[in-house]
């Protein structure tokens, strides 16, 4: 029984990893859409091409904005030990990890990634809350491997007859 939920929880948690980090992605580039539509329209050649030249530049410029993302999210990885270490399922504690996180990728060290896309912390802030609860879904709702997450509730055996 712990042997295989020690298995789903090594799955489960690079999978909600991956998918906070996917999470923080798209939160970035819906925030700077703009900004994403100037660099994919500064790699067409005319002004119909736009949209080929989304999906051309636009993996690109994705993929420069995950490596970022990553480096930022690094700390969260420290969280997310510590709840499954110790079974924390609070969504509050992930999505304050993620919050925490990318504020203190931001202050640490330089993540101003491609094209400026992380210099205004509020909007970086908001793509960690946003990756935090993204991980909760997946993970962090049923952290700990040998805590079960549904327990059958203990007999009250009845008092005795007088």
């Amino acid at each position: 029984m712990i042997l295989g939920r020690f298995l789903m929880r090594l799955l489960l948690v690079p999978l909600g990893g991956a998918l906070a980090l996917l999470t923080a992605v798209l939160f970035m580039i819906a925030a700077h859409w703009n900004r994403f539509a100037a660099i994919a329209a500064e790699r067409a050649a005319t002004s119909d091409d736009i949209a080929a030249a989304i999906v051309i530049a636009g993996p690109w410029v994705a993929l420069g904005i995950m490596v970022s993302a990553a480096a930022m999210m690094l700390p969260a990885a420290l969280g997310a030990l510590i709840a499954e270490a110790f079974a924390i399922r609070s969504w509050i504690f992930h999505v304050a990890n993620g919050g925490f996180s990318a504020w203190f990728g931001l202050t640490m060290g330089e993540v101003s990634g491609p094209n400026g896309f992380y210099t205004e912390p509020l909007i970086a802030i908001g793509a960690g809350i946003a990756a935090g609860f993204a991980y909760w879904a997946v993970a962090g709702w049923s952290a700990g491997f040998w805590k079960p997450v549904f327990e059958r509730p203990q007999s009250v055996d009845a008092p005795p007859a007088a």
